[in-house]
């Protein structure tokens, strides 16, 4: 049996049919809903159900319980049981359309033993600089003609553009195709993606929540507001397992110096006795030092497990649903 979904906003309609999910219909039905991991981890695919109720064949880690209760549903894990009314409406910046660029190797060079800093830049725009919001993420296409997807990690700056990477154990591409790369070589990229990115139209203290390389398109919407007069008080807390891990702990300091009440907690799971800072999961550093949330726009980025588990802590500490945005990085980004 199949059900009718209408837009809202648009009045379009299209049919789910039996084991579909409401994304993959619509995705069939030529209706681009926003869409970044399709595994009910990040979040970007959030609809308000209006009219009807849908079904999941497990609780998607990118939804909290309040959001569930409120009518929100990830229409990528999201199954109809009846004829539904959504709606899509986001008050999000209009972002450029994805292109596909050449982009030519200028730099690589190891953060930690797991993490490379891969430098790119691409000489044949058609523009005087990269058009993107800092937090989103490219495709970097390979010779297998694969894409892999990871955050940009720095502000639009000319034709410039850093990558964060993680070595995935046993990754075709992170454990072997990366290492061996060498500068002045070429590859395709598409940007910009996602939905995870600044908004500036909130006008909140930034609370900044970020484990392993999730820290870099955070860093890029730093980068962004840094010297900016409208910057608001920032609040960043990375969570790494040990302190050879906190590759940026060394910068981010004096990130102080151009950004407005910047304050920083780098948070070890695993740390060596030695370590005297902040220990355990990041976001309970963040429920440790700050009360109340309702005030805050929030930023996560990492782990699907620090992502679920932080919504739902900081939604109970007064969160607001429509100032929490997130990024969840998983083995498909790899």
């Amino acid at each position: 049996m199949s059900h009718r979904i209408e837009l809202l906003e648009t009045r379009q309609a299209f049919f789910v049919e039996r084991n579909e999910t409401l994304l993959e219909a619509a995705l069939r039905s030529g209706i681009a809903l926003p869409h970044d991991c399709q595994l009910g981890g990040c979040g970007t695919c959030r609809i308000r159900v209006l009219d009807g109720q849908v079904r999941y064949d497990e609780e998607p880690m990118g939804l909290a319980p309040d959001e569930a209760a409120a009518g929100y549903a990830l229409a990528c894990q999201a199954r109809p049981t009846a004829d539904l009314l959504i709606s899509t409406a986001r008050e999000d910046e209009a972002c450029a359309e994805p292109a596909r660029h050449r982009a030519r190797v200028r730099a690589l060079r190891a953060l930690t033993p797991d993490v490379l800093h891969l430098e790119l830049e691409l000489p044949d725009l058609d523009v005087l600089s990269l058009d993107y919001r800092p937090g989103q993420y490219l495709k970097l296409y390979t010779a297998d003609g694969l894409a892999r997807s990871f955050s940009m990690a720095s502000a639009p700056r000319g034709d410039l553009v850093d990558l964060h990477i993680r070595r995935i154990p046993g990754g075709l591409f992170t454990d072997r195709v990366l290492p061996a790369m060498q500068a002045g070589e070429t590859l395709d990229v598409e940007l910009p993606h996602g939905n995870f990115f600044y908004r500036a139209r909130d006008y909140r203290p930034l609370l900044m929540v970020a484990t392993g390389t999730g820290i870099a398109p955070i860093k890029a919407m730093l980068e962004s507001l840094m010297d900016d007069p409208d910057c608001p008080p920032v609040s960043l807390y990375w969570g790494m397992r040990q302190r050879r891990d906190l590759y940026l702990h060394g910068e981010i300091p004096r990130w102080a110096e151009r950004l407005y009440d910047f304050h920083y907690v780098p948070v070890l799971s695993r740390p060596e006795a030695s370590w005297d800072g902040r220990r355990g999961h990041v976001h309970h550093a963040v429920l440790d030092e700050i009360g109340d949330l309702s005030e805050h726009a929030i930023y996560l980025c990492g782990s699907p497990n620090m992502i679920r588990d932080a919504r739902e802590a900081f939604l109970a500490r007064g969160a607001s649903l429509d100032h929490i945005y997130a990024d969840s990085f998983t083995f498909q980004r790899g």
